[in-house]
């Protein structure tokens, strides 16, 4: 017991001792799109003042033009992406796994941004269902179920952000400009 007690002494310490700018990085890199900056504080516990200059220390790394990566700010949030330019590049090694009617399922989702299940299938017919289990066997999704109902409430998950490089903020956009 005394062994596991010690062990887990260790590797607290060993996240201690990452630097913060590095806990920022591999934040923002797992989240795939912005993030408050307050909420940066709040998870490494770390000072507000004392984040935002490891956020100046990772700006002045990501200019370098030889980066694949830049910091995209956002009035308060903050976000590790791909440089514009490589676009292009990287289209092709994106997942196409996906079929096109699965897609556009899972372009109802992101547009909607939250939805219920049973309205999913009012909108994209019953094979929807075979659609929903694939989007969550390949993690792109997740499902909760509804408090006062039967239905599931699905939404993106943090694989569809990573995986499709698209914002919050502009499925946001896409949402106001449907309504």
């Amino acid at each position: 017991m005394e062994n596991i007690i010690n062990q887990d002494n260790l590797n607290q310490k060993k996240v201690d001792n990452i630097k913060l700018i590095t806990k920022i990085e591999a934040i923002l890199y797992l989240k795939g799109r912005p993030v408050e900056i307050k909420n940066l504080s709040e998870i490494t516990n770390t000072d507000l003042h004392l984040v935002e200059s490891a956020l100046e220390e990772l700006k002045s790394k990501y200019s370098d033009p030889k980066s694949a990566l830049e910091l995209n700010e956002n009035k308060s949030s903050i976000s590790l992406e791909l440089k514009q330019n490589l676009n292009e590049f990287v289209e092709d090694l994106l997942p196409a796994e996906l079929k096109t009617a699965v897609l556009r399922t899972l372009a109802v989702i992101a547009i909607k941004k939250k939805i219920l299940q049973s309205d999913l299938i009012l909108l994209r017919g019953s094979s929807a269902y075979e659609h929903i289990k694939e989007l969550l066997d390949k993690k792109f999704i997740q499902r909760r179920r509804q408090k006062d109902g039967r239905s599931f409430w699905l939404s993106l998950s943090e694989k569809f952000f990573q995986t499709f490089a698209v914002s919050n903020e502009f499925l946001s956009k896409i949402s106001e400009s449907n309504k």
